[in-house]
């Protein structure tokens, strides 16, 4: 059975449907959600369903990000990880960090990766006139939202959509594709997922 440990930032939504898909023949469990910031609401949830959590405040590091990775991993190595599962995760990770969990650790991204890495996925999609959107699962590596992708689904632009109208479409899709990926992931099999 496969450790997962979920680092968040803010509400959870997708880290819920991880853990709640975490169950009977899945090949994993989670052990720990943690997060960078102490007021993140997924922490409440992630507690209410039984499952351990930490904080490790980026503002606690100003500038030192050696730093605050150092703690990063004092927090989440005693839980033993096989997965790290980044779930909304608003850091960006040094080369040091993504080599100590080097081919363990999956992101959940809401664009068609390449496309759009970093912020502001949504805005810019409907800035460039594009007829699609989506998100991607990809395994991290050192270079910012890379690696090999695990899995995409696409949702249809629409006319009058907005960044907001447009991001809850694409988060329809986070919740159901982020899940399959895990589970495929978490057996071995990185043959990637395409939904829509």
């Amino acid at each position: 059975m496969k450790r997962v440990a979920i680092l968040i930032s803010g509400g959870g939504s997708n880290m819920v449907r991880l853990v709640e898909d975490m169950i009977g023949d899945h090949p994993a469990r989670p052990v720990l959600v943690l997060a960078n910031n102490p007021s993140a609401g997924g922490l409440a949830k992630a507690a209410a369903m039984g499952i351990a959590t930490a904080v490790v405040d980026h503002r606690d590091f100003k500038g030192d990000r050696e730093g605050f990775e150092k703690a990063l991993i004092s927090a989440i190595d005693p839980f033993e990880p096989d997965i790290l599962a980044l779930a909304g995760f608003m850091r960006i990770l040094t080369p040091v960090f993504v080599g100590h969990y080097a081919e363990r650790m999956i992101n959940i991204h809401p664009s068609l990766l390449p496309k759009y890495r970093g912020l502001h996925t949504h805005a810019r999609a409907l800035e460039a006139g594009d007829d699609e959107a989506g998100c991607t699962v990809h395994e991290v590596t050192a270079e910012l939202d890379d690696g090999p992708i695990l899995g995409q689904a696409r949702v249809p632009v629409k006319a009058g959509d907005t960044p907001d109208t447009l991001s809850a479409r694409v988060l329809v899709q986070e919740h159901k594709l982020y899940p399959m990926a895990l589970r495929r992931f978490a057996s071995g099999d990185k043959s990637p997922i395409l939904l829509g």
